[in-house]
């Protein structure tokens, strides 16, 4: 057999001009000329809707049309190059909305203060940077886009616990495959053919209401890695990636599972064998020594310590460790089987976010050895429970939601087709049956679990005790709290009139000041995905309409008075919202603008201000913008440098120099909405010190809420969210038996009939508006009313700039490394000899229990699969 070698990903941030591989084509990232002279089809949301349309139903619903032999790849990007730039707002415009989130953030004399900066800024520097912008952006696919990637690479904080976030996916609905082995090995399968479509350009691209969205995240979702160096990070990748790596115990093993054609090459049964392989070798070395060199610790380090580590690692190319270490970055996702098995909410979201600390005579035992930070990874417990912990730096949440929901509702409906051969398949086309394929034609493939052993020369055991003990000080600093509220959702909350995401904001602010008695910076993201490369725009959630409310709600009041509060913030959220999705929002501009002027600070106007130029702690949002501390600069070419502050000869625009500016970008209550029913629960660590983290899914009969924050009493936050959800609905419900409404037109919601009791309070007439039922309000919110707007995290906050609506993809293409990979020598690997591992006992399925359960879960995602009949 041929041997196999890998080489490190190239890297991908030096331009952001790579192409997107894919059997079919390959288009550029950035606009051509004749684009930007607008000689060929005019960008806009219509032309990307249309070139949509021109694709025949089976490409662009493969879920309904999966017999059809003649689907037409390439509809996945297939309207990149119609999508709309990202528009860069009036400057005035910005302005405003700028000093009307910071109004009800400060007090009268602040106030005044920073108005006075904002007329100063325009009178002097705030046309000439906007005229700079525009030049700037005249060349650029978006205008924000390069300040933004700036803004994460150059984070040098740990990732774990202040960029990553993660997805608690729920269980499998049929109980029995709920254990570690079945469960993730239906989710290899899942996640590769998810793989196949995005790189057959089959994957049908992400829609608003019909609006295309952009799909350029999806291209740097697999074969991606952070990569750590001395001048600030690089992803790189490689985008003819086929293997896998697993991690068991902190111990690293990979296997090829597809081919050069991106065909799967392995059934579910195929690499189930290969994960009992893995687990049962493993356990082989006892857990405190496996510990000693789980060097996936070192990824949780500083980034410049980390860059070091990983010099040491690379001091000999084609050594066992530089080759091992490319073989980690250039997998295509990393699976994680944890030993431990999380029964608590909190427990599972830190295992998660985190892994769990466990120290036993002195050694880590805990799931946070068994990670590796910087790539895609999928983490499964022993009893079954899985997540998804994602590098966030190309991905937004909104992509990565795609990715979960997809990967779910394939497992279920693979086993569904089990039952019945007739089930729908979620995939325009799927690969051939491994086990029908003459071997030959996999290729130089090795389907057999290699164990990488590295050499822990004693630089490296030294760091990574170090680092592990820094790792274990990070996760006790921080706790977790989660809320399965299971009384009402989206269905109640629409009923009444209410925007669903408003009105779970509106519960924010309320609850938190309940405890602490006074308003705090909240920050939410916004989808800005119906633009070319778009991610997110800052929605700042305290407006003057839900001071008013939260004031009057915690007053002495009527209950209509303040249902009608509630109503405006709501309202006002709202409007904001769409605003944000139109980016309209002043964050991003007024960031752009930031940099735009670092930019104009170095003499020959060759280097580009960094969005790290900020204090180091890590934003106090994921997407907020601090002042800056220290001069982190980008260089024309894309590469990155840090350097110490350079003195500084130019003063600072009046605006930034503000202490409104500070204001608005510390954030305290750090939002993201982004979920569905595939997921139990999705969040991400505190942006600040003094703030929370809050990941929020609003389902139809439910809401799921995961707090963490560096010990603030997360638990009694989340107890105060309860109380309040409970007693708005006995708000709404008083002015429901009275009779009236805070909103006339708003709907009127149906209560749940209570069993009667045959006693005196069975008597007695229903009495309804005017005697007659009472229809449904014209302007009733409608499910779709927030669909999609929310974010996922953004950046580092300046710190790092913009932050993530899971609750937020890369670009239509998927990405060539600059080089071919060209394998040296091979790795003196340790294959694992084939061991068959008979199946536990099952107890029987009851199919027609488990018929019903798929059909609802599919039905929930994917409303359209079945018929009504």
């Amino acid at each position: 057999m041929a041997v196999r070698t890998f080489t490190q990903p190239s890297s991908l941030n030096g331009t952001l001009n790579g192409t997107l591989n894919g059997t079919l084509k390959s288009r550029p990232i950035t606009m051509s000329a004749s684009e930007l002279n607008g000689s060929v089809s005019v960008r806009s949301e219509v032309s990307a809707r249309d070139s949509q349309a021109s694709y025949p139903s089976e490409a662009r619903d493969p879920l309904g049309h999966h017999t059809n032999p003649d689907s037409k790849p390439g509809i996945t990007f297939a309207h990149q190059d119609k999508l709309p730039k990202l528009p860069i707002p009036d400057l005035e415009s910005s302005c405003k909305k700028y000093l009307a989130a910071l109004k009800p953030l400060q007090g009268p004399k602040e106030h005044n203060d920073s108005i006075h900066a904002v007329q100063d800024f325009l009178k002097t520097d705030g046309q000439v940077l906007q005229d700079k912008l525009k030049k700037y952006a005249s060349g650029k696919a978006n205008y924000i886009e390069q300040f933004w990637y700036d803004s994460y690479l150059n984070f040098d904080n740990p990732v774990v616990l202040n960029l990553n976030p993660f997805f608690l996916l729920e269980d499998d609905p049929t109980p029995a495959r709920n254990n570690q082995v079945t469960r993730a090995a239906s989710l290899v399968v899942s996640a590769l053919s998810f793989v196949r479509a995005v790189r057959r350009e089959e994957l049908p691209p992400d829609t608003i209401r019909g609006q295309p969205l952009c799909m350029y995240q999806y291209s740097r979702l697999f074969g991606t890695a952070r990569i750590p160096t001395e001048h600030g990070c690089q992803i790189g990748q490689d985008p003819t990636s086929k293997h896998i790596i697993v991690l068991c115990h902190g111990q690293f093993y990979w296997f090829d599972v597809l081919d050069d054609n991106s065909d799967l090459i392995m059934s579910e049964k195929d690499i189930s064998l290969n994960l009992s392989v893995i687990i049962e070798d493993a356990a082989q070395v006892p857990i405190r020594d496996a510990a000693k060199g789980a060097l996936g610790v070192l990824s949780t380090e500083n980034r410049k310590v980390w860059s070091g580590l990983r010099d040491v690692l690379h001091r000999e190319e084609g050594s066992n460790n530089s080759d091992s270490l490319n073989i980690v970055d250039s997998a295509l996702f990393i699976l994680c089987l944890d030993y431990t098995e999380p029964q608590t909410g909190a427990d599972l979201c830190m295992n998660m976010l985190c892994g769990s600390s466990k120290v036993e005579q002195g050694v880590q035992v805990g799931t946070c050895t068994n990670r590796w930070y910087d790539k895609l990874q999928i983490i499964v417990c022993k009893n079954g429970s899985a997540g998804i912990n994602f590098e966030h730096t190309g991905v937004d949440g909104h992509t990565v939601l795609r990715f979960a929901s997809d990967v779910y509702t394939d497992t279920i409906l693979r086993f569904a087709r089990t039952i019945n051969g007739n089930a729908p398949s979620l995939w325009a086309s799927t690969s051939p049956d491994p086990a029908k394929r003459d071997p030959e034609s996999f290729g130089d493939v090795q389907t057999t679990p290699h164990k990488l052993e590295w050499d822990m020369v004693p630089e490296l055991s030294t760091a990574l005790r170090f680092a592990e003990t820094r790792l274990a000080d990070l996760i006790q600093q921080n706790e977790f709290a989660t809320l399965e509220f299971p009384h009402y959702g989206k269905n109640f909350m629409t009923s009444m009139g209410f925007s669903p995401d408003a009105f779970v904001q509106m519960a924010f602010q309320a609850a938190y000041y309940g405890l602490y008695g006074r308003m705090e910076c909240v920050y939410e993201p916004a989808m800005t995905k119906i633009y070319y490369h778009g991610r997110t725009e800052a929605i700042r959630s305290v407006s003057e309409e839900s001071v008013d409310f939260v004031r009057l709600f915690w007053g002495e009041n009527p209950a209509a008075v303040k249902i009608d509060a509630l109503r405006k913030a709501c309202q006002k959220h709202t409007a904001t919202t769409k605003d944000c999705a139109k980016a309209q929002g002043p964050d991003r501009h007024m960031y752009a603008l930031y940099c735009i002027w670092q930019r104009a600070i170095d003499e020959d106007g060759a280097e580009l201000a960094s969005s790290d130029g900020w204090d180091s702690t890590r934003p106090s949002s994921p997407e907020a913008v601090n002042s800056p501390k220290r001069n982190s600069v980008l260089s024309e070419n894309g590469s990155i440098s840090s350097s110490p502050p350079a003195p500084m000869h130019h003063s600072m625009p009046s605006l930034f120099a503000d202490a409104g500016w500070d204001k608005l970008n510390n954030t305290i209550l750090s939002t993201s909405n982004c979920g569905n029913p595939s997921l139990r629960q999705f969040g991400f660590g505190p942006t600040s010190g003094e703030g929370f983290g809050i990941g929020y899914i609003v389902k139809d009969g439910s809401i799921s809420i995961c707090a963490s924050s560096k010990h603030r009493q997360t638990a009694r936050f989340i107890d105060a969210l309860e109380s309040y959800f409970l007693e708005v609905r006995k708000l709404l419900r008083q002015l429901k038996r009275r009779g009236t409404s805070a909103d006339k037109t708003a709907s009127r919601a149906r209560e749940a009939d209570r069993p009667k009791s045959g006693r005196v309070k069975s008597r007695g007439r229903l009495i309804v508006s005017d005697g007659k039922p009472q229809a449904p309000a014209a302007d009733t919110i409608t499910d779709e009313e927030d669909d999609g707007l929310g974010g996922c995290r953004a950046p580092p906050s300046p710190p790092s700039p913009p932050p993530l609506s899971l609750d937020e993809p890369v670009a239509n293409i998927t990405l060539r490394p600059a080089a071919p990979i060209t394998p040296p020598r091979s790795p003196p690997f340790k294959p694992l000899t084939t061991v068959h591992v008979s199946s536990p006992r099952r107890p029987p399925i009851k199919t027609f229990r488990t018929r019903k359960c798929t059909k609802a879960v599919v039905r929930r995602l994917y409303p359209n699969t079945f018929s009504s009949s």
